[in-house]
């Protein structure tokens, strides 16, 4: 175990005991110690966390925690490590009897034999290293969406972790980051770049890293030939301003063309008339998904992101096949995703619009957001 002095034992913390009701402000909250800490857990101390409307409200067909401590998309500094917490997946403890198994068949793999005999010795050592972490004290990470997974299973395996049977969430299964400490898992915290400032850090790790891997789920062969031209859909000057300074070629705001018929014209307009090669749809109703399947051109790929209540995806068969329409549902993305994320802000490509605000006041901020009234991201300044 590894622990940074002067944890406390209580600290503050924002927690919703029934859905949508009040949001109680706990000034002495319980703070996992680190002897405490199950083999696999960290303690991170956090300084920044964004919003989770979804959660509060409890509009998911699937039930959250009660009472329950929000938030993901936190980060901060690791201030507890807990011992025999690994980073390593299960598989490395498969792979150390394979070292055994390389240096025999050298002999039969005359071609390969040169370059397989030094494979042995690097191999066993990962199976030693299990119970080992990489992470240390004082390392600034973040809490995604995603907080825990088997990483054994065959989603797993598969890069799907967002969707294993043993799937943890952060802020809806387990306690969030609306907390000054909070207990996450060395397997799935993710390391924050060095120069990526935290408050910067902590949009990417759930809404950047949500759409990012959609994009890689376009399917579309221009996005890797040409590059992506890219149309925004959605109302007010605000959100028009804010799409442009992100390098969105055009901008169709649906509150002008409120007929659907006139509101699929206009996005095929702009698409040369025969609509895009893919629509990532992020908004929470309904008539964004209907739409996107007729305004999509031919091979095109719907890639579904938001999570409207109670909505269903309503594709006529005959046009669906005809047109060789493709519809894919993409939920957040994996570990290497987000590293593959936080990179591109730590780079510079990103650049994320966001207002800093107090974690005091999260309810006027879930008023705005009920409400559509923000622009960019709010995220939240811890205690």
């Amino acid at each position: 175990m590894l622990a940074a002095q002067g944890i406390p034992k209580m600290a503050a913390a924002v927690a919703f005991d029934e859905t949508g009701g009040p949001i109680t402000f706990r000034p002495e909250h319980p703070v996992k110690q680190p002897g405490e800490l199950k083999p696999g857990e960290v303690l991170v101390k956090v300084e920044y966390t964004d919003t989770d409307l979804h959660a509060y409200k409890g509009d998911w067909p699937i039930p959250s925690k009660r009472p329950l401590v929000g938030g993901h998309e936190g980060t901060g500094p690791i201030v507890a490590i807990a011992g025999k917490s690994s980073r390593l997946s299960p598989l490395a403890s498969r792979l150390s009897p394979l070292a055994s198994r390389l240096s025999p068949l050298a002999p039969r793999l005359s071609p390969l034999a040169p370059r397989l005999s030094p494979l042995a010795p690097r191999l066993s050592p990962l199976a030693s290293r299990r119970g080992r972490t990489n992470l240390r004290l004082g390392q600034n990470v973040g809490l995604k969406w995603m907080a825990d997974s088997c990483l054994n299973c065959e989603l797993c395996r598969t890069g799907y972790e967002s969707s294993c049977p043993q799937l943890q969430l952060h802020g809806f299964t387990v306690d969030g980051s609306f907390q000054q400490y909070a207990v996450s898992f060395a397997r799935h915290v993710t390391p924050i770049p060095e120069g990526l400032p935290l408050s910067l850090a902590s949009p990417i790790l759930c809404g950047g890293l949500t759409v990012y891997k959609a994009i890689k789920n376009c399917r579309t062969k221009a996005t890797t030939a040409i590059g992506l031209q890219v149309v925004a859909i959605d109302t007010g000057d605000d959100k028009k301003k804010l799409c442009a300074s992100y390098g969105a070629d055009k901008f169709v705001d649906f509150m002008e063309h409120k007929d659907p018929a006139a509101l699929i014209d206009a996005v095929k307009k702009v698409c040369d008339g025969l609509g895009p090669h893919a629509a990532v749809i992020a908004a929470a109703g309904a008539a964004a998904y209907e739409q996107a399947l007729q305004y999509l051109r031919p091979s095109g790929t719907l890639v579904a992101v938001g999570l409207p209540h109670d909505a269903y995806i309503k594709a006529n068969v005959f046009w669906t096949v005809l047109r060789n329409l493709h519809i894919v549902g993409s939920h957040v993305g994996n570990r290497q995703d987000a590293i593959e994320a936080l990179d591109f802000a730590a780079r510079g490509k990103v650049a994320p619009r966001i207002e800093i605000a107090p974690l005091s006041k999260l309810p006027e901020v879930y008023d705005r957001m009920d409400k559509g009234l923000l622009p960019g991201r709010v995220v939240l300044k811890n205690f």
